[in-house]
């Protein structure tokens, strides 16, 4: 299940927090301006902040670390040859 108890309750971070109020902050108001499309926004903050999603899902937004820097692949790439002389 999507909001199970472990995870309403654990991993708080900022973002989470920051859309949560977000979220409440958007319900609250359309309620009191009689505005649907501010409820179907909060709505959307709010089912992040319970729900712990992203908009990119599962770690989308990052960036893949190359497995090897770029003096790295220059050492890997610089290979002693032994040459023959050839009369």
């Amino acid at each position: 299940m999507i909001f199970s108890k472990e995870r309403l309750m654990s991993n708080w971070h900022l973002m989470r927090i920051v859309r949560l109020a977000i979220g409440l902050y958007m319900a609250v108001g359309a309620v009191y301006m009689k505005e649907w499309m501010f409820g179907v926004m909060g709505a959307f903050f709010l089912y992040q902040a319970l729900a712990d999603a992203t908009c990119c899902g599962a770690g989308g937004c990052n960036t893949r670390t190359p497995r090897q820097t770029y003096r790295q692949q220059k050492q890997a790439q610089e290979v002693d040859v032994d040459y023959e002389e050839i009369k």
